[in-house]
């Protein structure tokens, strides 16, 4: 079992930045990838980016590419998302989630699918 608390979120005006956070706790943090998605009203839930279990590996949608960092420090069980040059086309919920296989490599997008357990979801808004 793991649980998965995102936060940080909030509104920002366009070209600013925010900083989320996603707190695990429950299964060795250090063992799994975690991911980052967005759901936009009305949207399906995209990939947004993930990082593999010790951060040797990194994968980001094209559409965040250049303006999102993933990071995590295992010693605080914490993912973060530093979010800069935020567009008004960045507002939706945003959901980390965990892939509870030890150890695997991140070496491309990522489907929902693929993990296993989902946080609640923090929203950013991006105003214009």
């Amino acid at each position: 079992q793991v649980q998965l608390v995102e936060s940080g979120g909030g509104l920002v005006q366009a070209g600013g930045s925010l900083r989320l956070s996603c707190a695990a706790s429950g299964r060795t943090f250090n063992n799994y990838a975690v991911g980052w998605f967005r759901q936009a009203p009305g949207k399906e839930r995209e990939f947004v980016t993930a990082i593999s279990w010790n951060g040797g590996s990194i994968y980001y949608a094209d559409s965040v590419k250049g303006r999102f960092t993933i990071s995590r420090d295992n010693a605080k069980n914490t993912v973060y998302l530093q979010m800069a040059s935020l567009k008004p086309e960045d507002t939706a919920v945003y959901y980390c989630a965990a892939d509870l296989r030890p150890r695997t490599v991140v070496d491309g997008p990522r489907n929902a699918a693929d993990f296993d357990y989902w946080g609640q979801g923090t929203q950013v808004t991006v105003s214009s």
